[in-house]
């Protein structure tokens, strides 16, 4: 047997907690402006509660009654809530540092933040590399891969993709216990939980919270999990219930007494009802036929748990807590281990990404297919063109459409980047990484296939179209086209970051296409434009010097043959006067200075392009780094 398997053998120690005996929260109140009224509105008001290791919590309640943001204000996630938060939380009795409290809590989010063109296995392997200090070694990350796979009954599905929209992966309830099991890969001794059941029949909510439940109970773990309408069987298994209703408390104690404590009340609950749905209908407002009635019954219950034992137990309790008031140090020196090294995140980030994008055909696949649909299309169209003055206008057209039309295709990549945008909001939220890591690994991993592209592309419709047939010639378009499309997708990194909605994404970086397309060169020349679009926008028009560069690199060098008239003394016509017309020729450099284009400066476009390529890449850091959500 080998050390791994010894290892994964023995019980996952690491995941046990023995430092946080509770977790407690007081007078947490969230206060909002009202969007009609301007006045403050609670969406929560005075919510006190406790739970000790190894108990499940499930916080419960109608649409509306605050569920989630006090899941965010505990989970210390209140960036997004735009609203006035007070609260005081404790662990073990002492003020909770958000800093260090995020090292000891893991938050799964509603929406399972997964990859599907990822194994399982992959999947919890990214999330370690991600997660773990520098200090856990690779056997120690295998370690916890292999035990949390079979913890959470995933072993047998290990090798199995995730699942995307074109391929079938694993069910429903093994994505939400993976999502559970990537979270817990940091061995946190506090978990919350957005709605893990949502989407879910209630058989696969059993199976998750069953999940979850051993994993609490074997390793004295505090869960606390927002649930909506749970089955009879699936509420059995939480230890303690908090009941919302319009951001008050309905109830807030063991699962065990709701029945008594509705009944003594004076709401029972009827006989072979399930109390989860009983209770939540008792307190939801919005589809009652009298409103004063069901307000004042809700006032009722209101006043009856302030009154009740439990509010003044569950207030002793944290009173108790914080008199202890030890925030022992083996929780600070564990705290004090290093989070995964800068370079680390990048890497794994830029591994996750190629698998992602080798086995997504969404992300690099379909693009490249298009190009080539594209480059077929255009050596056709411009099929071997001779050299002749008659054909330059034909060889300047098809310069705009290999560099323009290229570029504006790169709205294909908005799909695939809102996803791995997605992922990042979710990752980032649980403070695995920031915006440098992910825009850096993002660049890394398109640059290999934007330059195939380019090849592919450049193979087929340069010379198709019969462009100046030279390799310097053919590897200096390449060149332009390689830096035209990394311009292109930075500039949808820029566009899609700013406004993360894919409609209108793709019209805002469209328009952006469209505005460059107008003002790059082609269709009026950059001297003989509106002075307000050459130097506002000419300037900083990527494509502009994306079209120079190749009109150079075509006609930069290359003679064209005039047309043959009996006509003229010299047996022809040249629509350019060069020298070289008496031998019946144009040179290039004409049509170049009818452009104002000159030759010698393509060092210094590629360095204006390598600007604007970096300063679209650090707007777009700014507004990631802006954006929390």
């Amino acid at each position: 047997m080998s050390d791994i398997e010894k290892m994964i053998g023995g019980d996952y120690a690491q995941l046990t907690n023995t430092n946080i005996r509770s977790f407690g929260w007081k007078g947490v109140t969230v206060t909002v402006k009202d969007r009609q009224t301007q006045q403050p509105k609670n969406i929560l008001s005075d919510i006190n509660g406790i739970v000790k290791s190894g108990e499940l919590l499930a916080l419960m309640g109608p649409s509306g009654s605050g569920k989630s943001t006090l899941l965010n204000v505990l989970a210390h996630r209140t960036a997004a809530l735009n609203a006035s938060v007070k609260s005081a939380i404790y662990v073990n009795g002492s003020a909770a540092n958000p800093k260090t409290f995020r090292r000891i809590s893991a938050y799964v989010e509603q929406e399972d933040a997964l990859v599907g063109s990822l194994t399982v296995r992959e999947t919890l392997n990214f999330a370690a590399r991600l997660s773990l200090p520098r200090t856990v070694s690779k056997l120690e990350r295998i370690q916890r891969i292999e035990a949390l796979l079979t913890a959470f009954g995933l072993a047998g599905q290990a090798n199995n993709l995730i699942g995307t929209a074109i391929r079938k992966g694993i069910s429903g309830g093994q994505k939400r216990r993976v999502s559970v099991a990537a979270q817990l890969i940091t061995s946190p001794k506090l978990l919350f939980l957005d709605e893990p059941t949502s989407g879910l029949d209630s058989a696969a909510s059993f199976e998750v919270i069953s999940f979850v439940k051993d994993i609490a109970k074997k390793h004295n773990l505090i869960v606390i999990a927002s649930i909506h309408q749970p089955s009879t069987s699936t509420f059995a298994m939480f230890d303690k219930l908090l009941l919302l209703s319009q951001g008050g408390t309905a109830y807030s104690g063991p699962v065990a007494e709701v029945q008594p404590y509705f009944d003594a009340c004076g709401f029972p609950i009827p006989l072979y009802m399930n109390p989860a749905e009983f209770i939540i209908d008792f307190v939801n407002t919005d589809f009652a036929r009298d409103r004063s009635e069901v307000e004042q019954q809700l006032n009722m219950v209101h006043s009856s748990w302030h009154k009740s034992r439990l509010a003044t137990s569950t207030v002793t309790e944290l009173t108790d807590e914080m008199a202890r008031n030890s925030m022992d140090t083996e929780i600070n020196a564990e705290l004090k281990e290093d989070r995964a090294g800068v370079f680390a995140i990048i890497m794994a980030l830029t591994h996750r990404f190629f698998i992602k994008s080798y086995r997504d055909i969404i992300a690099y696949g379909i693009r490249i297919a298009m190009y080539m649909g594209l480059a077929v299309m255009m050596g056709t169209i411009w099929l071997r063109l001779n050299p002749t003055q008659g054909n330059i206008q034909s060889f300047i057209n098809a310069i705009f459409f290999g560099g323009a039309f290229m570029s504006f295709m790169a709205v294909a990549y908005i799909p695939a980047f809102l996803e791995d945008r997605a992922l990042f909001m979710k990752e980032r939220a649980n403070g695995l990484y920031g915006p440098t890591a992910f825009l850096v690994a993002n660049f890394i991993t398109g640059i290999p296939y934007l330059f195939l592209i380019a090849c592919l592309f450049s193979v087929v419709a340069y010379w198709l179209s019969n462009f100046r047939p030279t390799a310097d010639a053919f590897f200096t378009w390449i060149m332009w086209l390689f830096l035209d499309l990394i311009a292109a997708e930075s500039l949808v990194v820029l566009v899609s970051s700013l406004i993360p909605i894919f409609v209108v994404a793709l019209a805002g970086t469209a328009f952006a296409n469209g505005l460059w397309m107008c003002t790059g060169g082609f269709l009026v020349p950059p001297q003989t434009l509106n002075p307000f679009w050459r130097y506002v926008f000419h300037y900083i028009d990527y494509q502009s010097y994306v079209f120079q560069g190749m009109m150079v690199n075509e006609f930069g060098h290359r003679n064209f043959a005039c047309a043959k008239s009996d006509a003229a003394p010299s047996g022809c016509t040249c629509m350019y006067d060069t020298k070289l017309a008496d031998q019946c020729l144009i040179e290039g450099s004409a049509v170049l200075e009818n452009y104002g284009y000159k030759t010698g400066e393509t060092g210094k476009w590629v360095g204006i392009m390598l600007g604007i390529i970096c300063g679209y890449r650090l707007l777009g850091w700014v507004v990631l780094y802006l954006r929390r959500q």
